[in-house]
């Protein structure tokens, strides 16, 4: 899907505002080379604010993106592209994140354990807009990033059903530590892939980034620099 387009790609600074070893693993993959820049963005928007779960990893993402972009845009080579993305998971009008401690993540696989979960992840896109002039207000405070920036969202939607986890298969899981650094308390590409049953959707969404919905946006976005 990109191979027409990595010669350009390759001449851009990208940056992953991404923290996460298995979107760096997804990306890295594909031969895509960028830069990983953690973004200092505070995940506490209101959930209950947002009619729909993507809305909400969709908010948090474009957080993550604007806060690294910002940062970085004073550099003397700044980002060409910053990408970021927002997984969570939903289940009977419920978002869940990564489980605080233990206890929060047995509660979380309880509740999934036989039934069927969403994994909803929001991706930004930011790009520079050619001959943008950067501002600043008199109190030389935020920028006005999104006069700056072409901004482009999406969001995908994975169905994973959970298995009939036992107590002791679940406490015996998240003793091994999988869980606390992953939205839903599982991971699928390790040791959590033995709990589930099936998947309805993108397999990569469920570890964190739906990679072929990225390349199709990406393609879209060079495709007439060709």
């Amino acid at each position: 899907m990109l191979n027409p387009v990595m010669h350009i790609l390759s001449n851009k600074r990208i940056v992953l505002a991404s923290g996460s070893p298995r979107r760096r693993q997804i990306l890295e993959n594909i031969g895509l080379k960028f830069d990983i820049v953690r973004s200092t963005f505070e995940e506490n928007l209101d959930k209950l604010s947002f009619k729909h779960p993507y809305d909400y990893a969709m908010a948090t993402s474009k957080g993550k993106a604007l806060e690294v972009m910002d940062r970085l845009a004073k550099e003397e080579r700044p980002p060409d592209l910053v990408i970021s993305a927002d997984t969570v998971v939903a289940m009977d009008g419920v978002i869940y994140e990564k489980p605080k401690d233990k206890q929060d993540a047995v509660e979380m696989l309880s509740r999934f354990s036989g039934r069927t979960h969403t994994v909803h992840t929001g991706v930004t896109l930011l790009t520079r807009k050619a001959n943008a002039v950067r501002l600043e207000n008199t109190a030389g405070g935020n920028h006005q990033l999104n006069g700056l920036y072409n901004i482009l969202q999406f969001h995908e939607a994975t169905d994973v059903v959970m298995g009939h986890l036992s107590p002791d298969v679940i406490k015996s899981y998240v003793d091994t530590g999988e869980s606390m650094d992953k939205a839903g308390g599982y991971g699928i590409q390790a040791l959590g892939g033995t709990l589930i049953e099936s998947v309805k959707g993108e397999y990569f969404n469920v570890m964190g980034f739906p990679i072929h919905h990225f390349a199709k946006e990406i393609y879209k976005m060079y495709k007439d620099s060709m």
